[in-house]
C-alpha cells in the first residue's frame, strides 16, 4: 500500500477558517494526548528546517500516512508541525537547521509566494513590512530577522525559543545539515533511535532517492526556483546574503544558540 504520494499542494484559501481552526485543534489532541498509545511519530520544526522532507521519508520507510496539510485520521501516522516541547509528546524527531539559513529561506516564504498556496502568508507579511523593493534582501534582511524575533506570529514563537524548548528533552534531534550531507546513515540512525528497530539499508536508501531534491524538483541543488517551495535545497545560503547588520541582530538574539548547536565555535563569525 503506498501510504504517501506527491500529492497536489492544499489550496489554503479554500479550506474555511473553522476547518483550518478544527484541523489545529485535531490535531494538538492527538499530538498531546495519544503519541505513545497509537502509536505517533512527531517531526517538529520551526518553518523552513527540512521537517517536510524526513517526514516523507520517515512515513514511507514506516509505512504509515503523513497527512501534510490534511485532517488526519485517528490511527498511527506521522504528525508534523511546529511544536513546542510538551512533556506527554513521545516518538519526537526534532529537526533543527542553522538559524541564519532559515531566516533567509523564511524571507523567501514569506514574501514570494510559491507552488505551496503560501498567498496569505505573503500578504500578511508584506502588510507588517511594506519594502519598497522586495527583491533587495541584502537590504531588507536585518529588519526581517529583527521582526521574526519581535513578532511572534507563523510560529508563535522564536527559533531560539523552540531550539530551548527541547534542549535537555527526550527526543532525537536532526539536522538538516546532516541530512543533507549523508541522508541515508542521517535517517536510518534516527529512525533506529526513536522507532527502536533495525534498518534495512537498502530499502531505505531507495527511499531517499524518491524524495531527494533533484527527485522532487528535477534540480540539482544549489539551483534555485523562487517560485518553489523547495527553493534551493543547500546549507550555507545566509553568506550569499547576510550583511553586517543582519550579523548583528542575528548574534544578539540567538547567537548563543548556534555555538550550542554546533554551528559555530564562537561570536567570531558575526565579525567577519
Amino acid at each position: 500500500m503506498k501510504y504517501f504520494s506527491r500529492e497536489q499542494p492544499v489550496n489554503m484559501k479554500k479550506r474555511s477558517i473553522f476547518y483550518r481552526k478544527a484541523e489545529a485543534f485535531f490535531r494538538r489532541f492527538m499530538v498531546y494526548g495519544f503519541s505513545s498509545s497509537l502509536p505517533l511519530y512527531i517531526v517538529t520544526e520551526y518553518p523552513k528546517s527540512g521537517g517536510s522532507w524526513f517526514s516523507q521519508i520517515l512515513s514511507d520507510y514506516l509505512q504509515i500516512p503523513f497527512p501534510r496539510n490534511r485532517f488526519p485520521r485517528f490511527g498511527s501516522c506521522i504528525m508534523h508541525g511546529h511544536y513546542l516541547y510538551f512533556p506527554t509528546m513521545r516518538n519526537v524527531f526534532v529537526v533543527v537547521r542553522d538559524g541564519r539559513d532559515i531566516m533567509v529561506s523564511y524571507y523567501f516564504h514569506c514574501f514570494f509566494k510559491n507552488d505551496r498556496y503560501n498567498d496569505q502568508l505573503v500578504e500578511k507579511t508584506r502588510k507588517a513590512l511594506p519594502f519598497d523593493d522586495y527583491s533587495d534582501i541584502r537590504s531588507n534582511l536585518p529588519r526581517f530577522i529583527e521582526y521574526k524575533f519581535s513578532v511572534r506570529k507563523h510560529p508563535r514563537f522564536t527559533w531560539k525559543e523552540f531550539v530551548e524548548s527541547w534542549q535537555g528533552k527526550k527526543a532525537c534531534f536532526v539536522k538538516y545539515e546532516d541530512l543533507l550531507k549523508d541522508t541515508l546513515q542521517t535517517a536510518g540512525k534516527a529512525i533506529q533511535e526513536v522507532c527502536r528497530m533495525p534498518v534495512e539499508k537498502s530499502r531505505l536508501q531507495s527511499i531517499v532517492e524518491k524524495y531527494s531534491f533533484k527527485s522532487q524538483t528535477g534540480r540539482a541543488p544549489g539551483s534555485e526556483n523562487r517560485k518553489s517551495f523547495l527553493r534551493k535545497g543547500v546549507s550555507g545560503d545566509w553568506k550569499n546574503y547576510f550583511n553586517k547588520e543582519s550579523k548583528r541582530i542575528f548574534g544578539y538574539h540567538a547567537g548563543d544558540k548556534l555555538i550550542e548547536l554546533g554551528y559555530e565555535e564562537d561570536s567570531r563569525w558575526a565579525d567577519n
